[in-house]
């Protein structure tokens, strides 16, 4: 009696489960670790709907295959336990899904940063004006581009010996403990002489305090699961950021030349990070940071030394930084993936980071828990 033949079945693809590896390799060999639904993403769009049917068992191809690294593999481990990737592959929409920002949406509408000139006015003006945090300097410019200094009329009576003209008009920033507050430009005033502070707020005195990068470099560890470790790397690799593979826990791993001075370390520290919060190295799927890993090179470039810019140039040190981003820029038209709203909150949140020791972040409420308050 001859053997019954197999039933086939749509979902036997071998072909397509390799393919569909092979593209998840090629992910992960760019340092990248994509949520599921940005993995799906990408291998859809290279396999169509049989993507979908495969993930799975390419997955569990890679978690077994002791030829790949740990850390791989580790991935693919944490993906086929975790329920986001079934929740993916039913097509129930990604939480928390990322949108563009109605700032950004508000810039791309208009043509007042879409030249590269106007973008590091916009940057330069973040860093040089330390007496409000980067982002409501980034509010204030785009309500006034001509604004050169601003103040409350508090400040601006007592500080400053300056009264408001009649009908001055106020441009909103947020407020610690309140929803907004009202602040002036210095043309909106009237009144003595414009003091030293005013005409030379730009222009930054004493030393690097070197504390600040010892706090970062905690912080980063406490409360991101970020390790940053200084070591000895090639004297044209000043450092990197990558995903984390070993088993302390970390979710990233910044590594330093250890041959910089402490202000040089600072920068870079700055410049890796900024990879990391801006989503460069891909989601975290905790939302502690945003997935944007498809952003091209020179995008990523722009943000990052953006964001290294502002942060060192307010703790008083002055670098290459300004010079780097123009070599991004080349074309006089700032990039439309470029998030000039990311750039100042990133900004805020390392500057932050280097001024006090801040607590760990309280893990994500469990699914489970979320999905029983609603019941």
């Amino acid at each position: 009696m001859s053997a019954v033949a197999p039933e086939p079945t749509l979902f036997d693809d071998v072909a397509h489960t390799k393919a569909a590896m092979e593209i998840v390799l090629k992910v992960l060999s760019g340092y990248l670790q994509p949520s599921a639904w940005e993995l799906l993403q990408q291998v859809e769009a290279a396999l169509g709907a049989k993507g979908r049917w495969v993930l799975s068992d390419a997955l569990q191809l890679i978690k077994d295959d002791s030829k790949l690294t740990g850390s791989v593999r580790q991935y693919a481990q944490s993906l086929l336990s975790d329920e986001d990737l079934d929740e993916a592959l039913r097509g129930k929409q990604r939480p928390g899904k990322d949108i563009e920002s109605s700032i950004d949406q508000l810039l791309r509408a208009s043509s007042a940063y879409r030249t590269s000139s106007a973008f590091q006015e916009m940057v330069g003006f973040m860093a040089n004006f330390r007496d409000y945090a980067p982002f409501n300097n980034m509010l204030v410019r785009i309500q006034n581009p001509t604004c050169s200094f601003y103040a409350t009329k508090r400040d601006w009576d007592g500080r400053f010996k300056r009264r408001l003209k009649e009908d001055a008009r106020p441009m909103l920033i947020l407020a610690p403990m309140h929803p907004v507050m009202l602040v002036y430009d210095l043309d909106q005033t009237d009144g003595a002489p414009l003091p030293e502070e005013l005409r030379n707020f730009a222009s930054f005195e004493g030393e690097f305090d070197a504390k600040a990068l010892e706090r970062v470099v905690g912080n980063a560890a406490t409360r991101d699961r970020t390790r940053i470790d200084f070591k000895r790397l090639s004297s044209t690799n000043a450092g990197f950021a990558t995903i984390a593979g070993g088993s302390d826990g970390s979710k990233m791993r910044i590594a330093v030349h250890d041959q910089l001075d402490w202000p040089s370390r600072y920068g870079v520290v700055c410049h890796e990070l900024a990879h990391v919060y801006l989503g460069h190295l891909g989601g975290d799927k905790d939302g502690w940071w945003p997935a944007r890993g498809n952003l091209s090179r020179r995008a990523m470039e722009v943000e990052a030394e953006s964001v290294a810019y502002i942060v060192a140039r307010r703790a008083g040190l002055s670098g290459s930084s300004s010079r780097y981003v123009s070599r991004y820029l080349n074309d006089d038209q700032i990039l439309k993936s470029v998030s000039v709203d990311l750039v100042a909150k990133v900004a805020g949140r390392i500057e932050e980071m280097s001024t006090r020791v801040m607590t760990a972040r309280r893990p994500p409420a469990l699914r489970s828990d979320r999905r029983s308050s609603k019941s």
